[in-house]
């Protein structure tokens, strides 16, 4: 097996995602053959080296793992959670192989949520130069007129204060795809986007005057949701290959799958 990167090495062993990862060997919390690495150009040969994150030895999986989940409300998509609420990680059955969720979905937005232990793959999905798109069904507050809907469709400026939390700095949102799909007082759209900024949804409905009261996601670039709230499915390899095209040509490669894998937990 060639030498790789240490960051992609640690990620694809399911233990964080990339970018955690670089921030582990920054830190100098990551050991090759017994010593310290800080440097983020460092490589290491996975089947070879002996790699250490917090002193534990990385050790390889049996295989790599994709999941899909309905996530429902009242969860929040992380390992752990400093506040005690619960997390999607409970809903998983215990014994089977670790899995760490791809990007998140807030507290009270439900939908379909990716979860695996191949960390290059999950780093490819949710890089932002991927554009792999999201769609969600969207329940606001009022009937928006036709020309708010238009400036969504074309990209609009969000910012500022949210919900009384810090400001944020402005940006102009990438076009989205918005339709009607249930008309109504309070109507349903369905819409499409290619980012994953903190809120976008809430910020961008709000930027045209209305609220957002529900929020659900019903596609994931190829995948389109298709079990009920709480439940998951192993993806099927169709699947996974779709999400790897949609990712920008993510090949595995040769040799076994994965990396090494300690206990440290994603962050």
């Amino acid at each position: 097996m060639a030498q790789e990167r240490l960051q992609k090495i640690i990620a694809a062993a399911g233990i964080t995602s990339r970018r955690k990862a670089e921030e582990l060997i920054t830190s100098g919390r990551v050991e090759v053959n017994g010593r310290m690495v800080t440097e983020l150009g460092a490589k290491a040969n996975p089947a070879e080296d002996h790699i250490r994150v917090d002193g534990r030895l990385l050790r390889l999986p049996e295989r790599h793992v994709y999941v899909m989940l309905y996530k429902p409300k009242g969860c929040v998509t992380t390992v752990t959670d400093p506040e005690g609420r619960p997390t999607v990680m409970k809903l998983l059955p215990r014994g089977g192989p670790r899995v760490f969720p791809v990007g998140r979905l807030d507290f009270n937005t439900e939908g379909l949520l990716l979860l695996t232990n191949d960390g290059d793959l999950a780093h490819k999905l949710t890089h932002a130069s991927s554009k792999v798109p999201k769609t969600y069904l969207v329940k606001v507050s009022g009937q928006p007129p036709e020309a708010a809907i238009a400036k969504l469709r074309a990209g609009l400026w969000i910012g500022g204060s949210f919900d009384g939390r810090a400001k944020m700095r402005p940006v102009k949102t990438a076009p989205a795809q918005v339709r009607l799909a249930r008309p109504g007082e309070n109507p349903w759209y369905e819409v499409t986007i290619t980012e994953g900024r903190n809120r976008q949804l809430h910020r961008m409905f709000l930027a045209v005057g209305h609220r957002v009261e529900k929020i659900k996601r019903v596609r994931y670039g190829p995948l389109a949701l298709d079990i009920e709230a709480g439940e998951l499915r192993p993806l099927r390899p169709a699947e996974v290959a779709q999400l790897r095209r949609a990712a920008g040509g993510y090949s595995q490669g040769k040799g076994r799958p994965g990396g090494r894998r300690g206990k440290k937990k994603a962050s």
